[in-house]
């Protein structure tokens, strides 16, 4: 095994707080570079459609949404494995080759022709899915857990505004929109490498963390089944929320442009990055405020409440919108909040306090892939939706019905997992040293 860095050996003495923003900001830089490689493609227009046999015409973003999706989509089920089972030691590795084998699928993106440049698109997803898992081992099982996860959740927030942004400069100043993703990647890749060695520093939890949030340990096929079959109606209930979430993130996301096109906002291209930044703000003190809570059966319920009232502020919201009492920039920051509200948890304090609570030894990346696998398979299947079944509705209008429906089941799913894990769960107050302060 070797030897702990210098640098570790200084986080290992450090107080809580430094400890604390070090891991928040190379965990964060980590995955807001990988977003350089993943979301850029998303603000080209790639004007076109493609036949599928026996099924209609699919536009050609759509295809090459869904090829991405797809490949995200079998990375997470992949990483059911592989995350779950990934020892410590060989994380920051995995994250630099997987990126770079994202970023040669874009360098062959912008060669090869349409339509089967989606195939490259599958290749870039298939790597880039499992990034999120190896960056959370970082961060998960530690008594600050609740402000690292937070954290590292609103890097996907801002980032993907910001790497579009990037991606329309680049297309300003000549870059074709093929060749626009890999030099957008190219840009990040140097960065990317810089914060990855900051996270590879990072020591591992310690006894007191243990005490406080339950051992992380790799779980192997047996112990996943385990796990899942214990919980299975609560576990099923939450993935089918993500489900849900997912889709309607990945569908807000990929079609930004579009949308706030639509708007009215098509000559404010920094809307796509400006816009986000309130909702990061918002996502992040909502999910901060479970660190207020030590116990974790309470803090569990929290997480529930902040989630539900999440999805009340996102049906509301697009009534009133859709009434025109609401400024269309204030309705799609509105319903950013409580998307994101209710899908930053399940990526950083939902599961983590979950496995605290029911005190079993698991990880909890295992949980995020089981729910993200289902959650991309879920986007895949709303963009075909769309694109065969309601091709002539505007992409603004079928995400204003698409808002209520998503307000609708996932405000019932939330009462019925925290009224699940309520009774499944046992008080424990795990009150656990602070690391040194």
């Amino acid at each position: 095994m070797r030897a702990p860095s210098a640098v570790s050996r200084w986080l290992d003495r450090a107080p809580a707080p430094l400890f604390t923003a070090y891991v928040v900001m190379a965990a964060f830089s980590t995955y807001f570079c990988m977003y350089a490689f993943r979301k850029p493609f998303a603000v080209g227009t790639f004007e076109g459609e493609v036949a599928l046999p026996l099924a209609g015409a699919l536009s050609l973003k759509s295809l090459y949404v869904i090829a991405q999706v797809l490949g995200y989509a079998a990375s997470k089920f992949l990483g059911i494995k592989v995350v779950s089972e990934m020892p410590a030691g060989r994380r920051a590795l995995a994250i630099v080759g997987l990126v770079g084998a994202s970023e040669v699928a874009l360098l062959l993106f912008g060669v090869v022709p349409a339509p089967w440049a989606a195939l490259c698109l599958v290749l870039n997803g298939l790597p880039l899915g499992m990034i999120w898992g190896l960056v959370f081992g970082f961060v998960e099982g530690r008594q600050t857990s609740d402000l690292m996860g937070a954290g590292l959740a609103s890097s996907f927030i801002v980032a993907s505004g910001f790497v579009k942004t990037v991606g329309k400069w680049l297309m300003e100043r000549g870059v074709s929109e093929t060749w626009m993703p890999a030099a957008t990647g190219a840009l990040f890749f140097p960065l990317l490498l810089l914060f990855v060695l900051m996270l590879a520093q990072v020591p591992p939890p310690t006894a007191a963390d243990e005490a406080a949030r339950t051992k992380r340990a790799p779980m192997d096929a047996t112990a996943r089944r385990r796990f899942f079959r214990a919980y299975a109606p609560g576990l099923v209930a939450l993935v089918a929320l993500y489900v849900l979430l997912t889709a309607y993130r990945d569908f807000r996301d990929n079609f930004a442009r579009e949308i706030w096109d639509a708007l009215g906002y098509a000559d404010t291209p920094t809307i796509l990055t400006t816009a986000e930044l309130p909702v990061a703000f918002g996502a992040l003190v909502a999910v901060g405020l479970v660190m207020a809570v030590r116990e974790n059966r309470k803090a569990l319920m929290v997480v529930h409440g902040l989630m539900f009232g999440a999805a009340v502020l996102l049906g509301v919201s697009t009534l009133l919108f859709a009434l025109g009492l609401l400024d269309p920039a204030v309705w799609m920051i509105a319903v950013g909040l409580g998307l994101y509200v209710g899908y930053v948890p399940f990526n950083c304090v939902l599961f983590d306090r979950l496995i605290a609570a029911v005190g079993s030894v698991a990880t909890a990346g295992f949980l995020i892939y089981v729910a993200d696998a289902f959650g991309y398979l879920g986007s895949v299947a709303l963009l075909l939706y769309r694109d065969l079944v309601q091709p002539d509705l505007s992409w603004l209008d079928f995400f204003l019905g698409f808002s209520y429906v998503t307000a609708a089941i996932c405000g019932a799913l939330y009462l019925f997992s925290a009224g699940y894990f309520w009774q499944r769960t046992q008080p424990h107050v795990h009150d656990g040293a602070s690391r040194q302060s």
